[in-house]
């Protein structure tokens, strides 16, 4: 069963990465990479990390990809970037990426990781969630505020923008 939810999970994480890489449109690129990051999420739950699992859907797939999918759709398509794509670099791309998976694979086998055992006690996560409301409670507040400040300055950029345009059309 856990074999199968590894193999669900990494096809998902694989295939939704690939895609926000080759997609055209940057909103479903967003949507993709939101995929990738909910993947890496469901490694964490096989992992026995739920904390952790809950940490990366709330923070990356809840917060920083939704601020990139709003950024890129307030912002102009033409204002972000304009590609040019030719098919040696895609072929260089893909060989780097072969390249760097081998080697990390080799790197990972090699290192002795899979035979660590551990005596530590399980985490309580009541003291973890004790502990961001009571020390921690100023980080995040700021950086909550630092992501409202984010979606707020997307939207003025883009209105800008169209005022812009909207003032030239009336002159």
């Amino acid at each position: 069963m856990v074999d199968a939810l590894f193999l669900g999970f990494a096809v998902l994480t694989i295939v939704s990465a690939i895609a926000a890489l080759e997609m055209r449109s940057l909103i479903y690129g967003s949507i993709a990479l939101m995929g990738t990051l909910g993947g890496i999420a469901g490694f964490f739950i096989l992992l026995d990390s739920p904390f952790v699992a809950l940490f990366q859907i709330a923070v990356y797939v809840g917060s920083i990809a939704v601020l990139i999918l709003f950024t890129v759709m307030l912002v102009k398509r033409e204002l972000i970037f304009k590609m040019k794509e030719d098919r040696k670099r895609r072929y260089a791309g893909i060989g780097l990426m072969l390249i760097m998976m081998v080697a990390l694979g080799s790197l990972l086998f090699s290192s002795g990781l899979p035979s660590i055992t551990t005596d530590e006690p399980p985490v309580d996560y009541k003291e973890i969630g004790k502990d961001f409301l009571t020390y921690y409670w100023p980080a995040l507040i700021v950086m909550g505020l630092v992501l409202a400040g984010s979606i707020t300055g997307a939207i003025a950029l883009a209105r800008r923008v169209d005022g812009v345009e909207d003032e030239q059309r009336t002159d």
